[in-house]
């Protein structure tokens, strides 16, 4: 029996037909842009582990980092450990719950944090250390000052200002970082080299101001001829200079390492006589940049230098 269709129920056919066939694209297109969005927002999340923010020229390289990552649309999460190994260990644990796409680590003891590079990389998570190396584990990525060519540039200032004579103090950094230890060799075998300047007693101050005041009293307690002082960072320098104006002591050549605002106005005004100048915020921004590269699967290289100067009177 044929069946007869009115013109109205025809018509609303139609229509039927036609309204979804509009809506049909446009339902398709949105479904597959909003992920592709999303993914693009949330594409690159890279952790920073710092090992102080108490410390203003790691504050220049989170500023650095905060800043590339603002201009390439990159979540940074960034975390402070304050100079405790032990915390650093659990923030990066914490990142690596997280799931970051890479971890940035500038690590407050070299060989303290390779358990926790090994458990990030066994989980394919990358790393990269920027400005002290990590011992026993492996990174993609290292992105540096050449420490030893900054301490080698801080001793051969020394030497030409002492006329290849004098005693000289050195005060070190944190035991077990790269920085301390690179720095300190770079030093250490051009002073050794001349016979006329001797280095008379070397101690650590942690890179921290307060402890280069008070080991730089101590020292002076000892022992007042000196004649230079090379302290493997500003902060400590800057200690250092109080402890010899508390002394009255004068004409002392003062060498820091990092170039931080504090030190270089410390030059200007001539109460210290040099530092290495570093680019921290430069350290921040290959981070990020390297970050991106490895989290898009590209080739990255292993050893990435940031040039030095001597920022001077």
């Amino acid at each position: 029996m044929q069946r007869i269709i009115s013109p109205l129920v025809a018509s609303l056919l139609v229509l039927g037909i036609a309204a979804c066939s509009k809506q049909g694209p446009d339902t398709t297109a949105a479904s597959a842009a909003a992920p592709a969005s999303g993914a693009a927002a949330s594409a690159v999340t890279v952790g920073l582990s710092v090992s102080t923010l108490n410390n203003p020229f790691f504050v220049s390289l989170r500023k650095g980092a905060e800043d590339e990552a603002n201009k390439e649309g990159v979540t940074l999460i960034t975390v402070d450990a304050q100079n405790d190994p032990a915390k650093q260990q659990a923030s990066v644990e914490d990142l690596i719950q997280k799931k970051v796409s890479v971890i940035l680590i500038n690590p407050t003891d070299s060989s303290a944090v390779a358990n926790v590079v090994k458990e990030a990389t066994d989980k394919g998570i990358k790393v990269v250390s920027l400005d002290r190396s990590v011992n026993g584990a492996e990174v993609s990525s290292h992105i540096a000052s050449d420490n030893a060519a900054g301490g080698k540039m801080a001793a051969e200032f020394m030497l030409q200002k002492l006329g290849g004579k004098g005693n000289v103090v050195e005060l070190q950094g944190i035991p077990g970082s790269s920085a301390a230890r690179e720095r300190g060799d770079g030093f250490d075998k051009s002073i050794e080299s001349d016979n006329g300047v001797k280095i008379v007693t070397k101690q650590p101050a942690d890179f921290d101001r307060a402890k280069g005041l008070s080991v730089m009293e101590n020292i002076i307690q000892g022992n007042k001829d000196i004649q230079g002082v090379f302290a493997q960072n500003d902060e400590m320098a800057l200690g250092a200079v109080k402890a010899i104006q508390a002394a009255g002591l004068k004409n002392i050549i003062v060498v820091g390492f990092d170039a931080t605002d504090d030190a270089m106005a410390a030059v200007k005004a001539g109460t210290m006589t040099a530092t290495v100048q570093q680019q921290p915020e430069l350290i921040g921004q290959y981070g990020v940049q390297t970050a991106m590269k490895l989290a898009q699967g590209q080739p990255v290289d292993k050893l990435i230098h940031v040039p030095l100067n001597l920022y001077k009177q």
